[in-house]
């Protein structure tokens, strides 16, 4: 596993975004730009990758504790640190209502079925599409 992959497993396990992590890179006094951030996330093939060196995800890890926990004048507790990303994670609106899809239909027991088998007729089923033989180009030898 390498640097990039632990970075961007933490970045997603946090719920981080580019600018959070500056600000916690900027802690420990390590200056990175958002663009050299987004090349340690890029695909390995991608032509803009870069990898994340010893340097930067040690940085990074001393700036997270500092972040989470606070220093020892100003302790912080982490649940709380955590608890406030996620209250600034925007979030997106589902359906007004929830719909159960493991509820049975609900039935009228109240109209009883025709005994007359013959007052419901069905309309003959209508073909929509023609029926189609594909080749896919080849010449078969009956």
């Amino acid at each position: 596993m390498t640097n990039n992959d632990i970075f961007k497993k933490l970045r997603v396990a946090l719920m981080l975004r580019d600018d959070q992590i500056v600000e916690i890179l900027e802690l420990v006094d390590f200056r990175i730009s958002k663009s050299e951030l987004g090349a340690f996330f890029r695909d390995e093939k991608h032509e803009n990758y870069m990898e994340c060196g010893d340097q930067v995800l040690r940085n990074f890890l001393n700036g997270l504790v500092i972040h989470l926990r606070g220093t020892k004048e100003n302790p912080k507790n982490p649940k709380d640190v955590l608890a406030k990303h996620k209250a600034e994670i925007p979030v997106k609106e589902g359906p007004k209502e929830k719909i159960d899809f493991k509820a049975k239909p609900k039935t009228d027991f109240k109209k009883k079925p025709s005994s007359n088998p013959n007052a419901r007729k069905q309309a003959p089923k209508v073909q929509v599409v023609e029926k189609v033989k594909f080749n896919n180009g080849k010449n078969k030898k009956s």
